[in-house]
């Protein structure tokens, strides 16, 4: 065995994986790629100039005014609240994760190539492991969910039942 893939994202079952494919790389002298995978970058949908917004005008006065008598003084809007911060960009993120992974892995003996990838997580981790020329991917397994099994195949499932190379499921 020459080469190992494990698909890091920072979560728990993930540093099992990292660990379980370092203590393999070591063991058999392999080399080992650490990918972490982040989806596309979010673009807010753009707002078309023809639709509504939901406060057209404020009105001036709340309220009826007697008449001859003299309106309040409106008052001023409350300040806007401050926007909240942005999300990390995917590539950032991934470059964090990875940087979590070295320094798991700060004490092993193990050559390691970090790799960052944008788009499917199984996809990619499947290729980076064709590039590569992998004789093993490392994943994580976690609980997986109703909404998760109804909307898509998780990434453990995904890499195990596409690849034509082995696969370690770590729990």
């Amino acid at each position: 065995m020459k080469t190992i893939v494990v698909g890091y994202d920072g979560s728990d079952p993930a540093e099992q994986a990292l660990r379980r494919a370092a203590e393999i790389a070591e063991a058999l002298s392999a080399r080992l790629v650490v990918a972490s995978v982040s989806g596309p970058a979010y673009a807010p949908a753009p707002v078309s100039a023809l639709e509504p917004t939901t406060e057209l005008l404020r009105p001036a006065v709340p309220g009826p005014v007697a008449p001859g008598g003299t309106a309040p003084l409106p008052q001023p809007a409350p300040p806007e609240p401050a926007p909240a911060p942005a999300p990390p960009e995917p590539e950032e993120l991934s470059q964090r994760q990875l940087e979590q992974a070295r320094a798991l892995l700060s004490s092993r003996k193990v050559e390691t190539e970090y790799v960052v990838e944008l788009g499917d997580p199984a996809e990619r981790l499947l290729e980076v492991a064709d590039q590569r020329d992998a004789d093993l991917i490392v994943v994580g397994s976690r609980e997986h969910g109703f909404v998760e099994r109804l909307l898509g195949r998780p990434v453990d499932e995904a890499i195990a039942r596409r690849s034509e190379r082995d696969v370690l499921i770590a729990h």
